[in-house]
C-alpha cells in the first residue's frame, strides 16, 4: 500500500493535469483555492527570499492559523514543492526552425527568465525537484528539441546537465546583480582600486586573467550574454559528437 501522504502531495501536483485534489478529511469544506495560497506564497518568497514562506506566514495572508493550512499544502516541504512547480510554469515561443543554437537559445532564454522573476527557484537544489508537471514540461521540451535535431542519445544527458547548470548559474548571477545598489557597485569599485594599489603587479603576475575579454559591454547584461555565449558554444559542440 503506497503513502497516503506522498499520494495526496502527488495530487495536489498534478491537479490542472486530471488529478483529483484531496479534500479535508473533517470540519468544514474546503475554504481556500490552492493556487491562491501558492501565488500568496511565491509573492512573500519574491518580496522576502525563500526564508521568509512559512506556513504559517502565508495562512496570515488568508486570516488563517497554519493549522487550516495543512489540509490544502501537507508539510512546509511539500509547500516549497507545489511553489516551485506552480512558478515553473512554462512560458509559449515558438522553436526556431534556424538550427539547434537558435533552438537551444530560446529555450535556455526563456528559463533564465523564469529564475530572474523568481530568484528563489535557483536555491532550490536539483536533489528536491518537485517532479511536478511544469518542470517536468520544460525537460520534455528541451528533450524535443534535441531529438529535432538529431542530437545523439549519447550527448543528450550531457547537454540536459550543462544547459540547467548554466541557466540556474547566469540567473543565481544576475539576480546578485539586481540586488547590487549604488553602495554596492562603489565597494566593488574601491576593492578593484585597492587592488591595483596594493599589488601594482597584479596585471603582470596574471597577464592571462586580467586580458579576458568581457562578455558585454555593461557589466549588468554579463550573464544573459554569458548563457547565449555558452549555448552557442555547447550547440557546437554536440552538432560534432
Amino acid at each position: 500500500m503506497g503513502d497516503p501522504d506522498a499520494e495526496a502531495h502527488v495530487r495536489r501536483l498534478w491537479r490542472h493535469r486530471g488529478a483529483t485534489v484531496p479534500g479535508p478529511r473533517r470540519g468544514p469544506q474546503r475554504q481556500l483555492d490552492l493556487d491562491e495560497i501558492l501565488q500568496t506564497a511565491i509573492e512573500i518568497a519574491d518580496r522576502e527570499g525563500l526564508a521568509a514562506v512559512s506556513i504559517r506566514s502565508v495562512a496570515a495572508g488568508f486570516g488563517k492559523t497554519a493549522m487550516a493550512l495543512y489540509p490544502y499544502v501537507g508539510t512546509k516541504e511539500n509547500l516549497l514543492a507545489l511553489m516551485q512547480d506552480h512558478a515553473s510554469a512554462m512560458p509559449e515561443w515558438p522553436d526556431p526552425e534556424t538550427g539547434l543554437a537558435e533552438a537551444l537559445r530560446a529555450w535556455a532564454e526563456a528559463l533564465f527568465d523564469t529564475y530572474v522573476a523568481h530568484p528563489w527557484l535557483a536555491e532550490r537544489p536539483w536533489s528536491q525537484a518537485s517532479q511536478g508537471p511544469n518542470e517536468q514540461d520544460w525537460l520534455e521540451r528541451l528533450l524535443r528539441i534535441l531529438n529535432r535535431w538529431d542530437v545523439s542519445p549519447q550527448a543528450q544527458a550531457l547537454a540536459v546537465t550543462t544547459l540547467y547548470a548554466t541557466v540556474r548559474a547566469t540567473a543565481e548571477t544576475a539576480a546578485a546583480y539586481a540586488k547590487l545598489d549604488r553602495g554596492g557597485v562603489e565597494e566593488w569599485g574601491a576593492q578593484v582600486a585597492a587592488t591595483r594599489s596594493v599589488i601594482p603587479d597584479f596585471a603582470a603576475r596574471y597577464p592571462l586573467s586580467t586580458s579576458l575579454q568581457p562578455v558585454a559591454t555593461d557589466w549588468r547584461n554579463a550573464p544573459r550574454e554569458g548563457l547565449v555565449g555558452s549555448v552557442r558554444l555547447l550547440a557546437l559542440g554536440i552538432s560534432e559528437a
